[in-house]
């Protein structure tokens, strides 16, 4: 199951950085000591509790004609929540990598997610995430735009 996320992710951000003539200036290694954290409240909008992040790549280091936006390691603790939101510019993936909770997609439905799962919610859908379990919910979350 590793291995397949590794190659999910590994995946994902290639195609932000391949095709960028201004790739070259970009590290294609993010270590994890050089990551930006903080605790995000209400994320999504409406999300509950204090969601924990640490950003790969935060969005603010995208160039306009790259794909890849934003990576980053969200920890949801019990009952914490990212609150239904609507992608208009972009794509964004959760890749849950451990705990279990409830996707909530475009047309309502609740769905339950576990390790391993991937969701995905494209340019115009919207969608939210809580953790419904005992223990963190910890997703890797990439955001991509056209």
């Amino acid at each position: 199951m590793q291995k397949s996320m590794i190659v999910t992710v590994a995946a994902l951000f290639s195609l932000g950085l391949a095709g960028s003539a201004a790739a070259q200036d970009f590290p294609q290694v993010y270590p994890k000591e050089g990551y930006s954290t903080a605790e995000k409240e209400k994320l999504g909008g409406t999300g509950l509790g204090t969601v924990h992040a640490e950003y790969a790549f935060p969005r603010d280091k995208a160039l306009p004609d790259q794909a890849m936006k934003e990576i980053a390691w969200l920890t949801l603790p019990p009952g914490a929540s990212i609150g239904v939101h609507k992608h208009d510019q972009n794509e964004d993936a959760y890749i849950i990598l451990s705990g279990s909770g409830t996707f909530t997609g475009s047309d309502g439905k609740e769905v339950a997610v576990k390790a391993g799962d991937t969701t995905i919610a494209r340019k115009g859908e919207a969608h939210g995430l809580k953790n419904t379990g005992t223990e963190p919910l910890v997703i890797l979350d990439v955001i991509a735009q056209q």
